[in-house]
């Protein structure tokens, strides 16, 4: 989701918040809401998210700065695991280095900016200690008000193989193609589409799942691969199509029309999102009161 507009400036005691940290906080709202309603509720209220996120940093600002000020003990160790799961959410510790060297932070730098997280994450824990968790009831009056809500959309099931061009070049890109095409053939005499994907895609889905992309919605994949997916028929091959990501070959394993959701299928998911808005409201509880006695500033 993009939807760029004007940062505001902000400062908090004197001290500017950086664009970055509002579209950080941006980012990370359109993640969790997007877990938990239609991409197309999120993009609708990208305004009002953008807005929070301004208020948001102004928070995390003020939480950073407190906790800094009290004992909250972070060890190497819980900085060294932190780091370990940054690296494996980008692909590795090589790739991390790389992401650190292009962005000029050093890693002892990139090691001060996480244990200064931990000590975020640890005053967090202690402000909504004693907050209760949601009771059984408010997770079925909840889904019982906003069914529409977790109606789950018409999805796909489909493999693919990625082949990328070794640059922009017409040949290459002819060459992608007829490489495509010749597994196509292979397939379409009786080869195994799961061997094929593993033995040539160049998505990483490829080696680790057999080309599987598992179920998708509309809106999930790039336009023309979605166009072409959803205009198959379950257990079609397609033609070679092409995105911006390079040249595909689709197998449609299986498709569901829409469904309304029963109660046990997204009960987990209202639990943990009623917990951590009222855990959310003790922690902005906290932060209102910390902003009282601040000099905030948004020009």
């Amino acid at each position: 989701m993009t939807n760029k507009q004007a940062i505001a400036n902000v400062t908090v005691n004197g001290q500017v918040i950086p664009p970055t940290a509002i579209e950080y906080e941006f980012a990370r709202l359109v993640r969790f809401y997007a877990q938990h309603m239609p991409e197309e509720q999120v993009r609708a209220q990208a305004p009002l998210l953008r807005q929070r996120a301004v208020d948001q940093a102004i928070g995390a600002k003020l939480l950073f700065d407190e906790a800094a000020k009290l004992d909250l003990v972070v060890t190497d160790a819980d900085v060294d695991e932190k780091a370990q799961e940054v690296a494996e959410q980008v692909g590795g510790r090589e790739k991390l280095d790389a992401m650190l060297k292009k962005q000029g932070v050093s890693r002892e730098a990139f090691r001060a900016q996480l244990k200064s997280g931990l000590r975020v994450d640890k005053l967090v824990a202690r402000i909504s200690a004693g907050v209760p968790d949601p009771r059984e009831d408010d997770i079925r009056t909840h889904f019982d008000l906003h069914k529409e809500e977790y109606k789950r959309a018409a999805r796909i099931r489909a493999q693919h193989i990625l082949i990328k061009p070794r640059d922009d070049s017409p040949q290459a890109k002819f060459d992608a193609i007829g490489k495509l095409n010749e597994i196509r053939g292979r397939v379409l005499g009786g080869g195994d589409f799961g061997e094929e994907a593993a033995a040539h895609s160049d998505c990483p889905s490829g080696k680790s799942a057999a080309g599987s992309l598992g179920w998708f919605s509309a809106g999930m994949m790039v336009p023309a691969f979605d166009e072409a997916v959803f205009a198959m028929k379950v257990g079609e091959l397609s033609d070679v199509i092409e995105t911006p990501f390079g040249f595909h070959l689709i197998y449609k394993n299986d498709q569901e029309a829409e469904a309304d959701a029963s109660f046990d299928d997204v009960r987990d998911s209202i639990r943990d999102f009623l917990r951590h808005a009222a855990r959310g409201e003790a922690v902005a509880a906290h932060v209102a009161e910390l902003r009282e006695k601040a000099t905030v500033e948004i020009a």
